[in-house]
């Protein structure tokens, strides 16, 4: 490799990593103080620079935001689909669609903050039309997934797949409020107590 061209790509490489850094610290910023309140100057300033260098990275805030969001569904449904794609039982794979759900929020914290926060806004522009379609698929998924379990005794038979849909969808992800990477119980740990929770209402009750 000629050194120009070594040159070139350490160059790049630190483009990408001060690009993430920022994109970072922007997601952070507009988790704790809501996309709409925050400016770029104040994401600027919490990245330690001019807020016209910002725009050497990103054209927009809005940018910013579609890239955090667009990143975090990408991780979460790659996890998801390879839940889906392991073909388990119904009770195995809500157990491992929970873990992975927990172990992204663990990873993305304040990218699915700004989702629940900011989505039912952000999806009326165009460039954020994928947040709806990203909800019909979680629906979708879900209610394919309890049906399957009440149908093949998994599950309680009178199981209100819709109502338990939402239960678990509101249950976990609003768990990104108060979760806290550093705290005393991992993501699997939480999720295992969720999974206590869940599990013993939604199976056959014995006899």
């Amino acid at each position: 490799m000629s050194p120009r061209r070594r040159d070139a790509e350490g160059t790049a490489a630190a483009r990408a990593q001060r690009r993430a850094e920022l994109l970072d610290t922007a997601a952070r910023v507009f988790a704790e103080r809501g996309y709409a309140a925050t400016t770029i100057r104040e994401v600027a300033d919490a990245a330690g620079m001019l807020a016209g260098s910002l725009y050497y990275h990103f054209e927009s805030k809005e940018a910013m935001v579609d890239e955090i969001l667009a990143g975090f569904l990408a991780d979460l449904w790659d996890a998801y689909d390879r839940v889906l794609a392991a073909g388990h039982d119904p009770r195995t794979t809500l157990r491992a669609l929970v873990e992975a759900s927990f172990d992204t929020i663990h990873r993305h914290r304040p990218a699915v903050v700004i989702y629940q926060n900011e989505s039912r806004h952000l999806v009326l522009g165009d460039r954020f039309r994928y947040l709806g379609d990203a909800r019909t698929r979680f629906r979708e998924m879900w209610v394919r997934l309890l049906e399957e379990g009440a149908a093949d005794g998994a599950f309680r038979s009178d199981l209100d797949v819709q109502l338990m849909y939402r239960f678990i969808r509101d249950s976990v992800w609003a768990a990104a409020g108060w979760y806290d990477p550093g705290g005393r119980l991992p993501p699997r740990a939480i999720a295992d107590q969720y999974l206590a929770m869940f599990l013993r209402g939604i199976e056959p009750h014995p006899g």
